[in-house]
C-alpha cells in the first residue's frame, strides 16, 4: 500500500484549512517500509511474536495458550506449594521427581485467574471451566500460532498519526502486552511508525538490530521454527541451554561426595544398586567410587554444549554407570543438587550432593 499520494494530499488539504490555527500539528512524510499498517502480515507478524506464551507453567495446566496468574496454589502429590513465580514450578519438579514408580498427581486450588494469548484475564472457579479452556489449546508439542524464537528489547517508541481526528500521539511501548495491545488498536485511519532501529533477540541469545517494518518482517519469518519451543508438558526436561562444559565441570569437581540416586539402563531401573557408593570426579579427568572399604578408578570427560552436553563415564568395575551421558539438568531441590543424564528414553543416571 502506497502511503505517499494518500500523506501529502492529505497534508495540504489540511494547511489549507488550519492556516489560521493557533496550534499547527506537523506530520513528517513517512517512507513506505517506515509505515505499519493495520492487519498487514508485518502487524500479524508481530502480534504472534508478541503475544503469550503459555508454555512455562505446562507442569501445571497442560496447556499451550495460557498462564495462571501468581500466586496461587497447588497440592503435588498432596504437598501443598505456593507458586509466586516460574522459579517455583522446580519444586513441583522436586516433587514428582521424588520417584518413578508412583504416580504423579497435581491439583489446583480454585479460584485461579489465567492469562490468555491476547493477555485477556479470565477468573476461573474450578476445574471443569479450566478444562474448557484446556481443550481449546494446541496439544502437547503441536505447532501453535505463537512465535517464541524471537524476543523484542523494549522499549520500543510508536507514533500514531489518525487521519480523522488529526491527532499526533507517541507512546513508549514497553512490554510484549503493551506491543500486543497496540497493533491490534491499529485502525485503517491510523498512520503508525516506529522509532527505529529496534533490537531483537534471537534464541541463540543474538542480537539483531532492525532499522524498517520491511527487516523487521525478514527477521520475524527468518526466526519463526528455529528453536524448540518446549510445548511439552515435562518441566524444563530440555531446557540445559545455557550449559557448558566448564559449568559440569566445575560443579563435579568443587562438589565431592555424589551419590546415585537415580539410575536406569535398558528401561529397568537400579536405583538402589549403588546405595552407600560415593563418586568423586577428578580435575585431571579421572573418579574414584569408594564403598565398604573398597576403592575403584574410573575416567570422565565432557564433550559439547547446552543440550547437546555429552559425559562419557567409564567406571570398569561398574558398568551400569558407563554411557555416553547427555546433560539433561542441573536443579537444586530443597538442600540437593541434582545432576541429571539421559540417553533416549531408557537410560538415566542421576546423581546427587548435598552441595549447593
Amino acid at each position: 500500500m502506497n502511503l505517499r499520494p494518500y500523506i501529502l494530499s492529505f497534508l495540504l488539504t489540511t494547511l489549507m484549512f488550519t492556516s489560521c490555527r493557533t496550534e499547527e500539528t506537523e506530520f513528517i512524510e513517512t517512507p513506505e517500509e517506515e509505515v505499519l499498517v493495520a492487519n498487514s502480515s508485518i502487524a500479524l507478524l508481530l502480534q504472534r511474536t508478541a503475544s503469550n506464551d503459555g508454555s512455562s507453567n505446562n507442569i501445571i495446566d497442560k496447556a499451550n495458550c495460557f498462564d495462571i496468574a501468581f500466586p496461587y496454589t497447588v497440592n503435588a502429590n498432596s504437598e501443598q506449594i505456593i507458586l509466586n513465580s516460574n522459579t517455583d514450578f522446580a519444586t513441583v519438579e522436586c516433587i514428582f521427581d521424588q520417584s518413578d514408580a508412583d504416580t504423579d498427581n497435581l491439583s489446583i486450588v480454585f479460584p485461579i485467574t489465567i492469562i490468555q494469548t491476547d493477555f485477556t484475564e479470565v477468573e476461573v472457579t474450578n476445574s471443569t471451566e479450566l478444562n474448557s479452556f484446556t481443550a481449546n489449546c494446541s496439544g502437547e508439542n503441536v505447532d501453535d500460532n505463537d512465535i517464541e524464537c524471537l524476543d523484542f528489547q523494549y522499549p520500543i517508541e510508536a507514533s500514531t498519526f489518525n487521519a480523522v481526528s488529526e491527532l499526533l500521539d507517541t507512546v513508549n511501548l514497553e512490554n510484549d502486552n503493551q506491543l500486543y495491545n497496540f497493533i491490534g488498536d491499529i485502525s485503517t485511519s491510523d498512520i503508525v511508525t516506529f522509532n527505529f532501529p529496534i533490537t531483537a533477540v534471537s534464541s541463540d541469545s543474538s542480537e539483531i538490530s532492525i532499522n524498517d517494518f520491511n527487516e523487521l518482517e525478514s527477521a520475524i519469518l527468518n526466526a519463526d521454527n528455529t528453536c524448540d519451543e518446549d510445548d511439552d508438558y515435562d518441566y524444563e526436561d530440555d531446557d540445559c541451554d545455557d550449559c557448558t562444559s566448564v559449568l559440569i565441570e566445575t560443579l563435579l569437581t568443587d562438589c565431592s561426595n555424589w551419590q546415585v540416586n537415580r539410575l536406569k539402563r535398558d528401561n529397568t531401573d537400579y536405583d538402589t544398586i549403588y546405595d552407600g557408593y560415593v563418586f568423586n570426579f577428578l580435575a585431571d579427568g579421572t573418579l574414584t567410587v569408594y564403598w565398604n572399604s573398597t576403592t575403584v578408578f574410573g575416567t570422565w570427560i565432557t564433550n559439547g554444549n547446552g543440550n547437546n552436553l555429552e559425559v562419557i563415564i567409564d567406571i570398569p568395575s561398574l558398568p551400569l554407570c558407563n554411557n555416553n551421558w547427555i546433560l539433561q539438568e542441573i536443579r537444586t531441590c530443597s538442600v540437593e543438587t541434582e545432576v541429571d543424564f539421559r540417553v533416549g528414553d531408557n537410560d538415566r543416571l542421576q546423581y546427587e550432593n548435598n552441595c549447593i
